[in-house]
């Protein structure tokens, strides 16, 4: 079915980490363009982006100093400091053990050899000591959490990356749009409560948007789905379902949930496997009974907002991922070896496959739907300084793949079916 402004659309951002920059330049094509969107939503970086766009700050991911654009995205997920210190340790040791035998070499003296010994003995001492500071880190970063993440090395020996500082990125510049007339810089413990708030009361307004993301939850083992939606929508969301225990896994934004609103965001901007999951605590008046768990994103998640979108009524969707799509015969690229690569890699095979399974779903639930992607994309979910390229021996920054997502909204979408649709577009300043 011809697409048409006039049906209930949903615009849904996929992806995780560096990938958030292509969403951002979709985002600003689709605000220029005027394209009428009733709901947002998504999971990983997605859920963040989805989160500024209900509250019309999108333009905060492109504009000249916002996060896409300024040196505070390339270091969106870095070492755990554990890891780090340990890293500075080990190269510590090397240094130590090859530098005297270099200098015993050159001087081939038995007493210069002695005093070489103990330059060594003290330098391994020194290392030593660095490894025990990076336990201490690890102790330190442990305490608090439940005994069940593991021992005192897990900060070493677990996830290599932290989400901290994506996390404090995103509720920022969150906390700048909500803010009003509070003087306080750092979000404070409510500032999930105030964005609820904000959204539920200008809800119906020029650049406000209904809002659904989604993460998982690893004790529960299921999906927590978080929504913002106007009625008669929300009191769908919230009624008993069959085969699911509605009130532990659906989040009411505008009503029980609205504290834990900034707690789900951070939640999918924790990458599974690469991060170490994000512990929330309940309410204790609520389905869980103040009980903490371990939330985190999940690649896979497209198919369960599906399901949910057509529950909520919505008959078009709109799909962004920066994952390209599958290469053809002989096509395939030199594998790189470095953690963050793996890891990416398996992260966008995942959210691949299971865009390939949630066609199926769109053609049975929706009267149309449309996915907007790059051709070809080296830069990876981890890869938040950029990638080299094969295909055209250069390196990519993710400033190069927010602007190819700006471009694909315009030729995959815009010119060919908005505006082959002969409808006259509904300009956001009039949603």
């Amino acid at each position: 079915m011809q697409y048409s402004p006039s049906r209930r659309t949903a615009l849904v951002l996929c992806g995780t980490g560096a990938h958030g920059a292509y969403h951002a330049g979709v985002l600003r094509a689709l605000q220029e363009a005027g394209v009428r969107i009733d709901l947002v939503a998504g999971h990983g970086i997605g859920a963040a982006g989805a989160m500024l766009s209900a509250i019309d700050g999108s333009g905060r991911l492109w504009e000249p100093a916002g996060i896409w654009r300024s040196a505070q995205s390339h270091a969106l997920y870095p070492w755990t400091r554990g890891i780090r210190v340990a890293l500075w340790a080990l190269l510590t040791i090397l240094v130590s053990l090859l530098f005297p035998t270099l200098l015993a070499v050159l001087t081939e003296s038995a007493g210069s050899m002695r005093q070489v010994a103990q330059v060594v003995i003290a330098i391994v001492i020194a290392a030593i000591a660095s490894i025990a500071v990076a336990v201490g880190i690890a102790r330190s970063q442990w305490q608090g959490r439940r005994r069940a993440l593991g021992t005192p090395w897990a900060g070493i020996a677990g996830a290599p990356f932290e989400a901290a500082r994506a996390v404090g990125v995103f509720s920022q510049t969150i906390w700048q749009l909500i803010r009003g007339a509070s003087r306080d810089p750092q979000p404070p413990p409510d500032s999930g409560r105030r964005y609820a708030d904000v959204l539920a009361d200008s809800l119906g307004q020029p650049g406000f948007r209904e809002l659904m993301i989604v993460v998982t939850d690893l004790d529960a083992r299921g999906d927590i789905v978080a929504a913002l939606l106007r009625e008669p929508y929300r009191r769908d969301f919230i009624e008993p379902r069959a085969g699911r225990e509605r009130r532990a896994e659906a989040f009411d934004l505008a009503g029980a949930g609205r504290d834990h609103a900034l707690d789900i965001m951070a939640a999918a901007l924790t990458p599974p496997v690469g991060c170490e999951p994000r512990l929330v605590t309940f309410a204790r008046d609520g389905y869980w009974r103040g009980e903490t768990h371990r939330l985190c994103d999940r690649p896979g998640a497209v198919i369960r907002l599906f399901e949910e979108l057509a529950a909520a009524l919505v008959s078009q969707v709109i799909v962004v991922t920066a994952v390209s799509p599958a290469l053809a015969p002989h096509r395939l690229r030199t594998s790189r070896l470095d953690v963050r690569s793996r890891l990416g890699e398996f992260m966008a095979a995942a959210e691949s496959a299971a865009l390939s399974d949630a066609v199926d779903v769109a053609r049975l639930r929706f009267d149309s739907w449309y996915v907007i992607r790059p051709s070809h994309n080296p830069v990876g979910p981890f890869d938040v300084v950029g990638a080299y390229d094969e295909a055209s021996d250069r390196r990519h920054s993710t400033t190069e793949l927010m602007e190819r997502g700006y471009e694909d909204a315009y030729h995959q979408f815009i010119e060919p079916v908005v505006g082959a649709s002969g409808d006259q577009l509904a300009r956001a300043d009039s949603h």
